[in-house]
């Protein structure tokens, strides 16, 4: 089973599940998940909590607790916030580069699925008829006790955007288009490492090419250590194929450890 995961104190999250429910065929259960009806279609289940997301490690666990199923992936749908309030869809995976401040542990990752977050990316941009940014964000925040692959899909950046409803019908559609395709995609797996919070040359190289972003560490997360790189890329779900780093956008030390352990693993390294 798949799982979509939704929490009522997040208006861009109750905006995504309704649409969810009212347009892609999402029907009520008679189990409770965290005292909330769980909804399904296909194999998929719509999960809502009374908690914040990026506080619950091991969601995955507590869902095995009480529906008695393992999940296959797990995606947040969820609000994104800014002090520059932009407008705005994105994707990333969770975790810590460095001590965690909103949620998860320190120096903490949690799976990524390249596959997954390149689609999203793609079709968010691609049903983007908004005209809002649609961008990759660096790994940021929890859950990262998680072991099954997750990610976060996310409208945001204030509540205007947030209630949006057509923010949340483009969010819902990319949401069950990812579920029903990414185990069959095949993309270039890469770790990104370099660049600002929202990722523009990973995400241009995305949306440009045929490859997908794993764990992405921006530059405020540098010095990066070789044991966290090498963290990133076994807390990818598949395979990695290659090391990307934004040459300009990175500090001198990471881009060196990052070129090291390329050469160290066999992988390509992609100087941008």
């Amino acid at each position: 089973m798949k799982v979509i995961m939704t929490t009522s104190v997040d208006l861009a999250s109750m905006n995504i599940k309704h649409k969810l429910v009212e347009h892609f065929g999402f029907k009520e259960t008679e189990q409770e998940f965290d005292k909330s009806p769980v909804y399904r279609w296909k194999d998929v289940l719509l999960l809502t909590t009374d908690r914040e997301m990026i506080y619950y490690d091991n969601l995955d666990i507590e869902i095995a607790k009480q529906l008695n199923i393992t999940p296959e992936i797990i995606i947040f749908a969820s609000r994104h916030s800014s002090e520059k309030k932009l407008p705005a869809l994105t994707t990333h995976v969770t975790g810590n580069w460095g001590k965690a401040m909103y949620g998860g542990k320190d120096e903490s990752l949690a799976i990524a699925e390249p596959r997954a977050m390149k689609l999203a990316l793609l079709k968010l941009h691609e049903l983007n008829t908004l005209d809002w940014t649609v961008c990759y964000e660096a790994t940021h925040h929890g859950p990262s006790e998680l072991e099954v692959p997750s990610l976060f899909v996310e409208i945001g950046s204030s509540e205007e955007e947030w209630k949006n409803g057509e923010a949340g019908e483009i969010v819902a559609e990319t949401i069950v288009y990812v579920l029903d395709n990414y185990q069959k995609s095949k993309f270039k797996t890469a770790v990104g490492i370099g660049g600002g919070h929202y990722a523009p040359k990973q995400t241009k190289k995305a949306l440009t090419s045929d490859i997908a972003f794993s764990h992405i560490a921006a530059k405020y997360a540098h010095p990066l250590s070789r044991e966290m790189l090498v963290r990133a890329i076994e807390r990818t779900s598949g395979n990695v194929d290659a090391i990307y780093v934004d040459w300009k956008g990175s500090k001198g030390e990471t881009r060196q450890i990052a070129r090291n352990l390329a050469e160290e693993l066999g992988l390509e390294f992609i100087k941008d």
